[in-house]
């Protein structure tokens, strides 16, 4: 039977009409989600509105529910594996980090449309899907959104029963539990709770993980054209804070995948996460929507690590490298408030699809660092050398703040407009024009120092693009847009009386496309573009002069083609590849010259996921990971090699009840090196891991 994911509204108003209420709706074109498998057709967070992917002048890809399922995906790490032009990073093993078009990002996270930007791992747990938009966002998004960013769309109640539960067991002691249960309660209300606890070793000697979330929703009709979905979410992360290994003559060191260097013990991260969500849904006829959503989110988040903080070096012939250390917390309470306004005009045979809107948004900051003195050696000692047959660190360790830690507190505030008109001109020829004005406010306090800061940004970001459809299921389009960050970093960590002055850094993206809906279940898509980071801060003469200006310090020039779907009826597919060319066009430090190719940014990546299903119960996925050779930073020094992955999959669906799942993730045992922070942070893939699923739905 084919499930129908609707928008909040849309489930409220035929709930009613099944419980005998007459309500009279308009006709209106609903998209499903449920039965998708990998290829998603719409998309309302890049426009604002319910838009056909075909029809959004712009590089998406969707990574649906049914694709995290098959894969056992956990983490935003999985999820960008198969997101051509976006590169995991490390991270400093302790947050999700992203590199979009060789733009590196700790804070263009979303989740619903709504900024989630404190630095820390998410889980899949609660979640639809996850949307990738590349390119500059900020006409939809606000600052940041650079290169890209990664919205996820959370599950809410559907009226349709949902009792489901899975328990996930795999290699060095990984155990995971989740529940998903929902119902109707009333004609009018329905909820649903989606929680998870998992508890697992890891391949690195001495790391582990501990996690687990709740997060109920409640639905509710509050009139007849009315709806509002309330939600919670608690989630609590604890791990080790795990940053790798180091360098050695431009290469990772070749040591066993699990040696920890530094300590595992004393290096843990933790976060908590405390949110409350609203979303209110009006519709007011005639194809007129009015929505407001409000997030409410309050941020825990502290890391501690004693780690290689050099590359490696001879002394006296024995390999040594210097161990480092320091521990950060971060507290930021997030109050986001979006409205937005959608209608349509229809003038002869044109026809305005109008999205307008405000946000306001507050976001006060605490953050506090300590730097690890090693008093083996000497009171003040902030290296501890080791040998790199031995780089564990045994000794004793005090956290305390060094003249240039952080003691910071900082309030950013934010006012937004915007408006966007999707014209279509004829039914072969869409434009799409939009602009957004924010105000953007920081409030800067150093407490070690008591320099108080305070800056303001206004500036306008632009949007436009041409759709052109020579058959229906065919586009061609063009897009320009413009994204900008603001002096205090996607963090709002970094504003000081050297930067304060400046403009933010630009972001001009230039973008050539086709989509293709081959068959209404398989799609492809093609993307060329170019986009430049300008007003980049850089010193007038390096080395000597403390001055600085502003230069156009990068460029990322790139194709990247998707397909996604159904090949056949029992053959699903989700595949994608990247060619990026991304240089410093300036000179950004000593290290990092013009001419630079920038960190984490391979020149050939590709990922290709199959499933087949050879009977009605039983399939397997067979599934290959290409990330070509990088560089750990823009020194160019490390090089971490290119490296193919092999990934596979059973699946059996013992009865209608109980389905069985085997995911089996590099297959075939292969050494690689999975991601980088620096040339002394460099994460070894995972050896060959097994995970066994039971899922019961009931």
């Amino acid at each position: 039977m084919t499930m129908t994911r609707l928008t909040p509204l849309a489930a409220l108003l035929l709930t009613s009409a099944a419980f005998g209420q007459t309500t009279t709706l308009q006709e209106v074109k609903i998209v499903g989600a449920a039965d998708q498998g990998y290829a998603a057709a719409a998309s309302a967070t890049a426009t604002k509105t319910d838009t056909p992917l075909l029809d959004t002048p712009q590089a998406i890809t969707v990574v649906t529910r049914q694709l995290i399922e098959d894969q056992a995906m956990q983490s935003m790490a999985d999820v960008i594996r198969y997101v051509p032009g976006v590169v995991p990073a490390q991270g400093e093993g302790n947050r999700d980090t992203a590199v979009f078009r060789g733009n590196s990002s700790t804070g263009d996270f979303f989740v619903d449309g709504v900024r989630d930007d404190v630095q820390y791992f998410r889980d899949l747990y609660n979640i639809e899907s996850v949307e990738a938009l590349k390119g500059a966002n900020a006409m939809i998004f606000g600052r940041g959104g650079s290169g890209g960013v990664l919205n996820r769309v959370t599950k809410t109640p559907q009226w349709n029963p949902a009792r489901a539960a899975s328990l996930t067991l795999g290699a060095r002691n990984d155990r995971r539990a989740a529940v998903d249960l929902g119902s109707a309660l009333a004609p009018a209300a329905a909820f649903r709770l989606n929680a998870m606890a998992e508890d697992a070793d890891s391949y690195r000697a001495g790391a582990s993980l501990r996690r687990w979330g709740l997060n109920p929703t409640l639905a509710v009709r509050a009139g007849a054209n009315t709806s509002v979905v309330l939600g919670y979410e608690h989630f609590k992360d604890a791990r080790t804070a795990d940053r790798g290994v180091t360098s050695w003559n431009g290469r990772p060191v070749d040591v066993d995948p699990a040696t920890f260097f530094g300590s595992s013990t004393i290096s843990h991260t933790y976060a908590r996460v405390d949110a409350l969500s609203a979303l209110v849904e009006h519709d007011l006829g005639h194809g007129a929507l009015l929505r407001n959503r409000t997030r409410v989110a309050d941020y825990d988040k502290f890391y501690q690590n004693v780690f290689a903080g050099s590359v490696v070096r001879i002394e006296d012939g024995v390999p040594t490298l210097n161990l480092s250390g320091y521990n950060n917390r971060t507290q930021r309470q997030n109050l986001f408030n979006q409205t937005d306004l959608s209608f349509t005009i229809a003038q002869g045979a044109l026809r305005h699809k109008i999205a307008t809107g405000v946000e306001l948004g507050r976001q006060v900051t605490d953050n506090y660092r300590n730097s690890a003195y090693f008093t083996d050696l000497a009171a003040n000692a902030t290296a501890y050398p080791v040998r790199l047959a031995d780089p564990a660190f045994h000794g004793n360790v005090v956290f305390r703040q060094s003249a240039s830690d952080a003691d910071n507190h900082g309030v950013a505030t934010v006012a937004s407009v915007y408006v966007q008109d999707q014209l279509e001109l004829s039914p072969q020829w869409q434009l799409i024009g939009g602009l957004r004005y924010d105000r953007f406010k920081v409030d800067f306090t150093n407490h070690r120092t008591g320099a108080s800061l305070a800056h303001t940004d206004a500036p306008l970001a632009p949007r436009a693009g041409l759709v052109y459809k020579p058959q229906s299921n065919l586009a061609l389009y063009g897009s320009y847009s413009v994204a900008y960050l603001p002096r205090a970093g996607d963090q709002l960590s970094s504003l000081s009386a050297a930067n304060a002055s400046f403009d933010p850094e630009a972001f001009r993206n230039v973008e050539l496309g086709a989509k293709w809906d081959i068959q209404p279940q398989l799609q492809a898509t093609a993307a060329l573009y170019r986009l430049d980071r300008s007003n980049v801060l850089v010193p007038a003469v390096l080395g000597s002069d403390p001055t600085a200006v502003l230069a156009d310090g990068q460029r990322t020039k790139g194709l990247e083609l998707g397909l996604s779907g159904h090949l056949t009826a029992a053959w699903s597919i989700m595949g994608g590849y990247a060619w990026q060319d991304a240089k410093l066009t300036a000179d950004v430090s000593a290290n990092a010259r013009a001419g630079a190719t920038l960190a984490q940014v391979p020149r050939h990546s590709a990922s290709l996921w199959n499933r087949y299903d050879f009977a009605p119960g039983l399939g397997a996925g067979l599934g290959l990971v290409y990330r070509g050779a990088i560089f750990s930073s823009t020194s160019n020094a490390v090089t971490l090699p290119a490296f193919t992955r092999v990934d596979g999959a059973l699946y059996w669906t013992i009865n209608p009840q109980y389905r069985l799942q085997l995911n089996v993730e590099n297959l075939f045992d292969r050494r690689y090196f999975a991601s980088a922070n620096s040339d002394t942070n460099i994460t070894p893939g995972a050896p060959r891991n097994l995970r066994l699923t039971l899922s019961a739905a009931f």
